[in-house]
């Protein structure tokens, strides 16, 4: 830009008031604005506030409808402005003239015609009109009108060649006109502001340096009137600019996406933008997840591996409520399942080596290692079990540990801060069928109490006291509730086998209360009433 000029912006305001001020305006060498300032149109976009009922002094007094008929046509002439059209009818005079004197073209509608009488209005509800000059016409020979919302009317000065250039558009257009015609008018124009500035891109020699002044949200408005007006170059520095730029917010970055797969669709090169958000290769969330799981499930480190765990488990669980997400849903629980598996063998091979452990001469410090280890792997598995539950895919898991019987002989032959890791699988699978998160089957359930309700039963004291996660009043509601969703034989088997614990060990077993009163009414109180109704029935 070699120097700023000055643009004229007419300002109709109403019946009476014209003013007309000067807005800065930079120009190019060869006499054409390079980016208009966006000032110009945001405060002529603002709607003009309603005029005070009391009129200023030194404004003259408004006509009355009574009053108005006694006035000679000529002072009134001289005393005011003709009032301006409606926004949509807003034109430059001298331009429209210039338009319909074209011999190739029909003449203007009776729309843009400035001699058209508009409706009549108060001041107070006419909204503000501006209207805009930019570019030297003495160093062009094009004009361009665009007849935007709001009553904005822009005369563009433009080269017919360089239009032409670079956009197709302008290009068909200027062929359809001939030679004879120098206007174009374009109306409806949705984002004037924009468009102005796009086609001020049109004469720039580094679009780049420009581009990288302006906001994402900008940039998509900018491209927006690129594709319409086919300036590829434009365009492909738009993309360029949005694949480079950082995306702030989830919402900017669909709108973007949006934007670019719209564009896609008409054949335009987006690919590199598209790649900040969907890989090339079509397994490779498969083979990420897998990575992911891998890496925190072999970590050692214990805040690292808490707080990546809970930021998994949190994103997993997004993942399961967005829609049409079912056939990614089952390569991942596959996934999950063969780590699951894994553990669980890494589990049972320590268990061995622990109870391998507690001969005498073996080094404590392999003990100690192996207990690490185990508390390690339980860990695992129960944050694997969290995520199937979540996924409301468990109950494979439920059969997988109801069949550990190996695991759980050995469970006894450990130290119960060993073991008690264990303990609270079997609890949080208990919790999970009692609130109905996951569905066994009748044999699996009842696999479960007979297989690991004793050894919780074991180390219960220890949960209640070295445990800090571990809730007691869950814990026992779950494994009640599931005790009752046995037939009632197996229900009578595991409760008499509870009485007997409870009655040695008190409050370092598992009260199951509610449950034993539960089966005692369906039991006894239950079949007597129904004796007694069927008796009264036949006496009747």
């Amino acid at each position: 830009m070699s120097d700023v000029r000055l643009g004229k912006v007419v300002e109709q305001q109403g019946q009476g008031q014209t003013r007309i001020k000067n807005v800065p305006i930079a120009v190019t060498p060869e006499g054409f604005w390079c980016c208009p300032s966006p000032v110009v149109f945001q405060k002529g976009l603002k709607v003009q506030t309603p005029l005070n009922n009391k009129p200023k002094p030194s404004s003259p007094p408004l006509l009355s409808k009574n009053t108005a008929h006694k006035i000679p046509a000529s002072v009134i002439e001289r005393r005011a402005v003709p009032a301006a059209p409606p926004p949509s009818r807003l034109v430059v005079a001298s331009d429209v003239q210039k338009c319909s004197d074209d011999p190739e073209r029909p003449p203007a509608a009776a729309s843009v015609t400035t001699t058209e009488r508009p409706q009549r209005n108060k001041v107070e509800t006419l909204p503000k009109k501006v209207a805009i000059e930019f570019g030297e016409a003495g160093t062009c020979d094009m004009k361009v009108v665009l007849l935007g919302k709001q009553g904005f009317c822009v005369k563009l000065n433009v080269h017919r060649d360089v239009l032409r250039e670079k956009s197709s558009f302008f290009a068909e257009k200027f062929s359809e006109l001939g030679g004879i015609s120098s206007c174009l008018q374009i109306e409806d124009c949705e984002d004037v502001e924009i468009y102005v500035e796009t086609v001020g891109l049109m004469y720039c020699k580094e679009m780049k340096q420009r581009l990288m002044k302006q906001n994402v949200s900008r940039i998509l408005r900018i491209l927006k009137v690129a594709e319409s007006l086919g300036f590829s170059s434009c365009i492909q520095s738009c993309l360029d600019h949005l694949e480079a730029v950082p995306w702030v917010g989830e919402e900017e970055e669909e709108k973007v996406v949006s934007t670019v797969l719209r564009l896609k669709g008409e054949g335009i090169g987006v690919n590199p933008v598209l790649k900040r958000v969907s890989p090339e290769i079509s397994n490779a969330q498969k083979d990420t997840l897998s990575h992911i799981l891998e890496l925190v499930l072999k970590s050692n480190e214990e805040r690292g591996r808490r707080e990546m765990k809970s930021i998994v488990l949190k994103l997993l669980r997004e993942n399961n409520s967005l829609p049409g997400s079912t056939g990614s849903a089952d390569i991942c629980n596959d996934m999950i399942y063969r780590s699951c598996r894994s553990c669980l063998d890494s589990l049972l091979s320590l268990f061995k080596q622990a109870a391998e452990a507690d001969v005498p001469d073996t080094p404590s410090i392999s003990r100690e290692a192996i207990l690490k280890q185990i508390a390690l792997e339980a860990d695992n598995l129960s944050w694997l079990l969290e995520i199937l539950v979540d996924k409301q895919a468990a109950d494979e898991f439920a059969l997988m540990w109801a069949n550990q019987e190996e695991l759980a002989t050995l469970h006894g032959k450990l130290p119960i801060v060993a073991r008690y890791h264990i303990s609270c699988i079997s609890g949080r699978l208990y919790v999970g069928i009692g609130r109905g998160e996951l569905l066994p089957s009748k044999n699996t359930r009842l696999s479960l109490l007979q297989t690991w309700l004793q050894p919780l039963i074991n180390d219960y004291n220890w949960l209640q006291h070295g445990c800090r996660s571990f809730d007691r009043k869950l814990v026992e509601e779950g494994i009640g509730r599931t005790i009752l969703t046995l037939p009632l034989e197996d229900q009578q088997s595991i409760l008499l086998s509870w009485v007997g614990s409870f009655l040695k060990t008190g409050d370092g077993c598992p009260n199951l209360q509610r449950a034993f009163e539960v089966w005692w009414r369906r039991t006894f109180v239950r079949p007597y009433m129904e004796g007694q109704g069927n008796d009264a029935m036949q006496d009747s």
